[in-house]
């Protein structure tokens, strides 16, 4: 099988407006001109998502979403739904960000809806998955892990995943400073890829799994370095060009 190509994705979270996104990315789009080596994206506030598509045509760079409702359409007032992103020709949509579960309560089944329904709409989700500190310290960190992505298997069936991203994100590593080591990065790539492999190794061996926590230009190398750690969904680090446009290079 032919090797997975690297994808970068930016989450800028609730960050930027008009006046700092423009010159941001702009800056992204000139430093990766001819860039064929790594696939990448930006994941923006839905509501400059019509600005980013703009700025983004004709470059290759992906448009992304960070959240959508599980529902297609109907009285729910100030949700996102499918059909809205794809009016962007928005291709990727994080499904289960950490923040997303611990703060607004996104539970397995909740997120499991929206992968299904990012699929639905014909875009690819991004579905995080990833233990908390305390699970980790208790050893926990597969078993959290194999439920967050049973969830997905039992609703969309393993098929689904040929079509989908998969991050991993050590919640104790996100906006904290502290960065999952490249060998326990690895270590539990490698076990969502066995993970998946139980139903379809072939699915299992083409699936990009990212890394996500404090992933920065000083790291990014030695942990896409990783044979199962297939690129990165970065934080803080996406809101400076120059820090973005090097771990795009490392991915490389």
């Amino acid at each position: 099988m032919s090797k997975r190509q690297s994808l970068v994705a930016a989450n800028w979270k609730m960050n930027s407006n008009l006046a700092s996104m423009k010159p941001l990315v702009d800056a992204i789009k000139a430093g990766l001109v001819d860039n064929n080596d790594v696939d990448v994206a930006i994941c923006a506030p839905s509501l400059y998502l019509p600005e980013l598509e703009q700025r983004l045509a004709g470059t290759g760079i992906a448009v992304g979403a960070q959240n959508v409702s599980e529902h297609e359409a109907g009285a729910f007032t100030g949700e996102i739904s499918t059909t809205m992103l794809n009016d962007f020709n928005c291709h990727f949509v994080i499904a289960g960000h950490s923040e997303r579960r611990s703060m607004y309560a996104e539970n397995d089944e909740l997120v499991a809806d929206k992968f299904a329904q990012i699929q639905s709409a014909a875009m690819v989700p991004i579905l995080c998955v990833g233990e908390l500190l305390s699970e980790r310290e208790a050893g926990l960190t597969e078993e959290v892990v194999a439920r967050q992505l049973d969830a997905v298997l039992s609703k969309s069936g393993v098929a689904a995943f040929s079509q989908a991203v998969i991050a991993y994100e050590p919640v104790w590593a996100i906006g904290t400073g502290k960065t999952a080591s490249k060998e326990q990065a690895q270590e539990v790539h490698e076990f969502i890829r066995q993970r998946l492999a139980q139903q379809d190794s072939t699915i299992a061996a083409g699936i990009r799994i990212l890394y996500g926590g404090s992933v920065k230009a000083d790291n990014a190398k030695e942990l896409f370095s990783m044979t199962d750690v297939d690129g990165g969904l970065i934080g803080g680090a996406s809101l400076k060009a120059n820090d973005f446009l090097a771990i795009c290079r490392a991915a490389r």
